[in-house]
């Protein structure tokens, strides 16, 4: 019963989270407020499937909902709102590096799971990874924000290509088996819709976490104890140099930064995106990493860790004035409190 109630308290959570961003989208047209409107929908479906689930049993029609919603879809248009949100930066090097590496993972992936219908086709998965990551590696060095746009594309084109795949593969009649999270096992599932999925949950979960914790660096007190320059008018080599040492830059002025951050938090001069983008940080951790919660058949750590990483995730939202400036029931006009603004400028 404890399975049922966490995964409906997860599934609600989502969906209210959905409305209040398409709500948000509604009025104020940001795209990256309905790319996480619709990721946090896919989720809440997805946990709405498991709800049903465990208070009945699974079957062939619940059981491609959860899958295309959950596994494909959430991660990747979750991670896709992160890159429109920070369409003005420089963290289209990272989506590309994460576009190129699903391809590459998907790749590995087929041997080393042998998937028998899946062949050569891989490489076509590949080619088209990394093409979408050399388009969008260009468009972020010429400083272009057009480069999410690439990004959409090619989430869309994995939407579209796994909802048709799920629809129309067969799945073997009779009672499904289920693996230690008590959801179905994948293994009627043919190896290119599985494959496809490394491609948005990857992609789109890493982007959410890393796109994350960037925004927080862009946007609090920073002590730049390593340098680096990302400036496009620079030598090649020197480029490929301050591109390899850039990450690594990034995470140690992040951490020298913290105490600052801390303090600027204190004083009521940090930026809201600061502590909105580390809770959704924090959140996404929670949610990618609840296969720990899976012991002796129970589920409940699992769950509840779903729900609250969705939670920490919605709170982000919340916390964000870029996200949500003002509070009200959704599509109404009942407001609750005034407007939000910035206390703190915005980095130049």
């Amino acid at each position: 019963m404890s399975a049922v109630l966490l995964a409906s308290l997860t599934a609600i959570l989502a969906l209210v989270m959905g409305i209040a961003l398409l709500d948000q989208w509604r009025e104020r047209r940001r795209s990256y407020q309905l790319a996480w409107a619709a990721g946090s929908i896919f989720f809440a479906i997805a946990s709405g499937c498991e709800a049903f689930a465990a208070a009945g049993s699974w079957d062939t029609g619940l059981f491609r909902v959860w899958y295309l919603t959950g596994a494909v879809l959430t991660a990747g248009w979750l991670g896709l709102g992160t890159a429109l949100l920070l369409a003005k930066t420089r963290f289209g090097y990272a989506y590309a590096a994460l576009v190129a590496l699903s391809g590459v993972f998907m790749v590995l992936s087929r041997r080393s799971h042998q998937y028998a219908d899946v062949g050569p086709l891989v490489f076509g998965y590949l080619i088209i990874a990394l093409v979408l990551a050399i388009a969008i590696g260009v468009e972020t060095y010429f400083q272009n924000e057009r480069w999410p746009r690439i990004a959409v594309l090619g989430t869309i084109g994995a939407s579209v290509l796994a909802t048709f795949m799920i629809v129309t593969t067969t799945l073997p009649a009779g009672p499904l088996a289920l693996d230690a999270h008590g959801v179905p096992a994948l293994d009627p599932l043919p190896g290119m819709i599985r494959l496809l999925v490394i491609f948005m949950s990857f992609t789109g979960g890493v982007s959410l976490f890393l796109g994350a914790l960037f925004s927080a660096y862009v946007f609090m007190p920073k002590r730049r104890v390593l340098g680096y320059s990302l400036d496009p008018d620079q030598k090649g080599d020197n480029m490929l140099f301050n591109l390899l040492i850039g990450p690594i830059a990034i995470g140690v002025n992040f951490l020298v930064s913290l105490p600052g951050a801390a303090k600027a938090l204190v004083l009521g001069r940090l930026h809201s995106r600061v502590p909105a983008t580390l809770l959704i940080a924090l959140g996404a951790l929670f949610i990618s990493g609840t296969d720990f919660g899976v012991k002796n058949g129970s589920t409940d750590i699992f769950q509840a860790s779903k729900l609250i990483g969705i939670g920490l995730i919605f709170l982000g939202f919340l916390v964000s004035i870029e996200a949500f400036r003002e509070f009200r029931i959704p599509f109404t006009s009942i407001r609750i409190g005034r407007a939000r603004s910035e206390a703190v400028s915005e980095p130049t």
